[in-house]
């Protein structure tokens, strides 16, 4: 029954291939892509409930045993994200049927579509590290593709940028890589996580434990950010909701999964990703505040959650992994919406600086109040999705004696109300410039994954405890790295 774990991959990539060939049926193309998506979601719902009644699933690919083989593992922790991922890429999939244009999606966006989801799955579900690279290469691939697919002067520009920045991580990546087999000889994780604690985490250790650091700190945005801001507002709306939503939350994945898992016992690992999260919250803060281009403010929305869901794993307890789990949840959710309020805005007025624009909300009040309720969501105002995730964060750091850290998160917070009240203050608000007959009709198929996402971003605050007990099992799962090791080594631990 395990085999399932394999399908939120191996769906998206099969029909990508399929889709290839219908090039010139657009809307059998459409169809097949949302189809796949929510079919993904649906096993992953699957495999949470099972993972939550009987433990951790693992999928063993031609029944090579561990630590020799390759391998999937679904903990609570990985298939929330496969859930979460799916179920806003298939949201974000019906934006891009009404905005993306049949141009554009005649030249294989679907594809490339499925196969970044497919590696943000795979990312998520693979139990080694040469799979975590090559599941990162096929969405990095997939990406390099869809930020310039259309071809403007500026998404070429920041393609370069983004491609190289890319290459430069992957390339430590495969290092750090070779220099981990040097010293333990192998590269199943739980396997990598036995072998450390039995021999300890020594310098030569620290040295691999701080590339990895650097790695996954380019691929999540942590104080190695700025290749983001340019790369998450030059695509097409619907592949920059997709960027704001997924991409950084792969780098975070893996930092949790690193540091929960296998370098642990080096105190001044978790001090350090502390001081990086700090630094990324105040410079997310002062980029976000600086820009009146409402594109890049909301890119650099994206820098602040990651240094306060960052903020989380430096704390390292149950209650802040709750935290970080519920947080990463809400911010996906939330940050897909905010960045298609951010397009679609653009898309209505033809303009991207928040000053010159005025009295939106009389032209496009619905767009005018999701943009409010976002901006709540996001800021942690209560009954919101991101409130009970900084909640336990802060309870967290306050067990662990983390004041500074928690001040530096909760302040992050009114930098992003204030960055976003600028916009809507200034964008909704006042008199109106659009005359009706320059008015943009706002078209209903627009409209339905805003409210979708909406709905989300608002059952995930109201409805938080039917999640609980899927979060406790991945607050678990980090904090007790044990029960990763021996669901997937088993008797050969001993």
């Amino acid at each position: 029954m395990n085999n399932i774990l394999v399908l939120p991959m191996i769906l998206p990539i099969l029909v990508g291939v399929i889709l290839v060939f219908l090039r010139p049926y657009i809307r059998v193309q459409r169809v097949l892509s949302v189809l796949t998506t929510i079919a993904s979601a649906a096993v992953a719902a699957y495999c949470l409930q099972q993972i939550h009644l009987n433990g951790i699933m693992r999928l063993d690919f031609g029944d090579w045993l561990p630590p020799h083989g390759i391998l999937f593992v679904g903990d609570s922790f990985a298939m929330l994200l496969v859930l979460v991922a799916c179920i806003v890429s298939s949201i974000i999939l019906l934006y891009a049927f009404a905005t993306t244009g049949i141009e554009t999606e005649a030249m294989f966006f679907y594809p490339f579509f499925l196969f970044l989801v497919a590696g943000v799955n795979g990312s998520f579900l693979t139990g080694d590290l040469f799979n975590l690279f090559v599941c990162f290469e096929v969405m990095l691939l997939a990406s390099y593709v869809l930020l310039t697919l259309g071809g403007r002067k500026t998404q070429l520009k920041e393609g370069i940028t983004y491609v190289l920045i890319n290459v430069l991580a992957s390339w430590f990546f495969l290092l750090g890589i070779a220099y981990l087999y040097g010293v333990l000889g192998t590269l199943n994780m739980a396997h990598i996580a036995a072998r450390v604690a039995e021999t300890g985490q020594g310098p030569l250790l620290t040295l691999i434990a701080i590339i990895f650091l650097i790695v996954f700190s380019l691929k999540a945005g942590l104080l190695l950010y700025f290749w983001l801001p340019g790369s998450y507002s030059a695509p097409p709306t619907a592949v920059a909701a997709l960027f704001g939503a997924l991409l950084t939350k792969v780098g975070i994945y893996a930092l949790y999964r690193m540091f929960t898992l296998i370098f642990i016992h080096d105190p001044i690992i978790y001090k350090i990703i502390g001081v990086l999260a700090i630094v990324t919250m105040v410079a997310g803060c002062l980029g976000a505040i600086a820009y009146s281009d409402i594109r890049q403010i909301v890119s650099y929305n994206v820098i602040i959650s990651v240094g306060f869901v960052l903020t989380g794993l430096a704390v390292a307890t149950n209650t802040a992994f709750q935290g970080a789990s519920y947080y990463l949840i809400h911010d996906m959710v939330s940050k897909a919406l905010l960045f298609l309020l951010a397009g679609t805005v653009v898309y209505l007025t033809g303009r991207s600086k928040f000053n010159e624009i005025s009295g939106l909300i009389r032209n496009y009040p619905l767009v005018g109040w999701l943009f409010f309720l976002t901006m709540l969501a996001i800021a942690g105002i209560p009954p919101f999705s991101g409130f009970i995730g900084k909640v336990y964060i802060g309870l967290g750091a306050i067990e662990a004696g983390y004041y500074v850290l928690l001040a530096v998160a909760f302040l992050s917070s009114i930098g992003v109300l204030y960055s976003l009240l600028r916009i809507f203050l200034n964008s909704f608000w006042g008199e109106t410039t659009i005359s009706e007959d320059d008015q943009k009709p706002f078209q209903k198929k627009i409209g339905l994954p805003l409210v979708l996402l909406a709905i989300l971003v608002v059952g995930l605050g109201i409805g938080a405890e039917l999640l609980s007990p899927y979060v406790q099992d991945a607050a678990d799962a980090l904090a007790n790295p044990e029960q990763y090791i021996r669901a997937v080594m088993g008797d050969d631990l001993e």
